[in-house]
């Protein structure tokens, strides 16, 4: 009894989902989970019969990208859970993206087949090689129509070019080179070439001992290919220019905001940490995001943020019960809509928070299983802190910190988001008449 509910609860973890990630156009949409798996969802044609149909997303392929490994030099298990995952533009009837866990990065082309070839001459329908005394008869192969059938292969792995554990991967807008980031190095990669990359930012130190801050993200600027910026757990953000050096130690650009006396805490420098940083679709603007706040960074302006949203500030005041349970330590995406207008984040107890940048309202939605029935409007949540609370409130106290929104995406073009919610995927849309 013991030995299957350790499994099932194995078999639980492998299926939380880890990254969310749509491609260029919108059509389709990968997952990774911490069981290694990619799975990827096509969005329905429309048709004429059933209009609303049109924005549904179907599977369309699941494949294994990562396995567990175990490297022996360091006695470590290297955990097949997918970290990231970043779509290349399509150039052809294929789809390629990249994702990695810790330590290797993989190429992988999705693509379709829908005719077989037969009529060989050296080997029979099954596949087995004929004897070459029996061909009396030169046959020209032909394709035959078959049922429609999606591969996932392995083009391109890199692999060995990280010590510490991988937590960002970028694709350039040159679309022939990326970057891999961990802990304390940027490597910069040639999409052909995978025995080699470059070094272009290490900050660990001679002496591990005077190690202050570590990397925690990184991203190409959309439109210029030798621009890029990274984050660090001390809240601040570099950026770089390749063309100024090949090692980008000394940025062009520094981010930080200074803390206000007021608020300083034992917790401070936990929570001012940046989980994530997003360029704007436009290239102009930079969204970070720390443990409470999501913060718009100009970036001609690296004096202070041109916005900071509350994401959660009800929170502050449990901090020590977070940190007891390791909550303190999640890592909350953001993502901007197509417009660069709203930018979306996830919190606890399954809710995300969308802000709009113009009108500067904000709304509270919640992603479950109770309020997600196809083509149910979502209402609008709201925390009471203290004091009276109301029926449609619900108490700080009574939130589930279980219950995490991390990883979500936005369509590129069209109000539809994607929010995972620990083994749950939801897809939202803005209603339709």
């Amino acid at each position: 009894m013991h030995l299957f509910e350790e499994d099932k609860r194995r078999f639980l973890k492998a299926d939380i989902i880890s990254t969310v990630e749509f491609n260029s156009t919108g059509e389709l949409l990968a997952t990774g989970d911490k069981g290694g798996r990619v799975v990827v969802f096509q969005r329905e044609q429309e048709s004429k019969n059933q209009p609303h149909r049109r924005g549904e997303y179907n599977v369309y392929s699941t494949f294994q990208s990562h396995e567990p490994e175990f490297d022996y030099l360091k006695s470590l298990e290297i955990e097949e859970k997918i970290n990231k995952i970043r779509w290349l533009p399509q150039q052809n009837a294929a789809y390629f993206l990249l994702s990695t866990n810790d330590k290797t990065v993989k190429l992988w082309k999705i693509s379709e087949r829908d005719k077989r070839p037969e009529g060989y001459n050296l080997k029979d329908e099954d596949g087995r090689i004929r004897d070459p005394t029996t061909i009396t008869a030169l046959r020209v192969p032909v394709l035959r129509p078959m049922d429609l059938m999606v591969e996932a292969t392995p083009r391109r792995v890199f692999s060995n070019a990280h010590t510490y554990h991988i937590n960002s991967i970028s694709v350039n807008s040159d679309y022939e080179t990326f970057m891999s980031t961990d802990d304390l190095r940027i490597n910069l990669w040639n999409l052909e070439i995978t025995n080699r990359s470059f070094n272009i930012v290490d900050i660990k130190p001679v002496n591990m001992e005077e190690l202050t801050e570590v990397i925690t993200a990184a991203e190409f600027h959309p439109h210029q290919c030798n621009t890029f910026v990274y984050s660090s757990s001390k809240g601040s953000i570099r950026l770089c220019d390749m063309r100024a050096s090949a090692l980008c130690d000394n940025h062009s650009k520094f981010f930080e905001e200074p803390e206000d006396p007021s608020n300083r805490s034992f917790f401070s420098e936990i929570i001012s940490s940046i989980s994530d940083a997003k360029f704007s679709h436009s290239g102009r603007y930079l969204m970070t995001r720390d443990y409470l706040t999501v913060k718009v960074w100009d970036l001609n302006m690296e004096s202070k943020p041109l916005e900071t949203y509350q994401v959660h500030d009800y929170l502050r005041s449990k901090l020590c019960s977070l940190y007891e349970n390791d909550c303190i330590f999640d890592k909350f995406e953001c993502v901007w809509n197509g417009s660069d207008s709203v930018i979306m984040t996830g919190s606890y107890n399954n809710f995300f928070r969308m802000f709009d940048r113009n009108t500067k309202r904000d709304v509270t939605l919640e992603a479950s299983r109770e309020n997600s029935k196809p083509r149910a409007i979502l209402k609008p949540r709201k925390v009471c802190v203290g004091g009276k609370r109301r029926k449609d409130e619900i108490s700080v106290d009574s939130l589930d910190f279980s219950k995490k929104i991390l990883h979500t995406a936005w369509h590129p073009y069209e109000n539809i988001i994607a929010v995972a919610a620990t083994n749950n995927l939801y897809i939202f849309q803005d209603k339709v008449n």
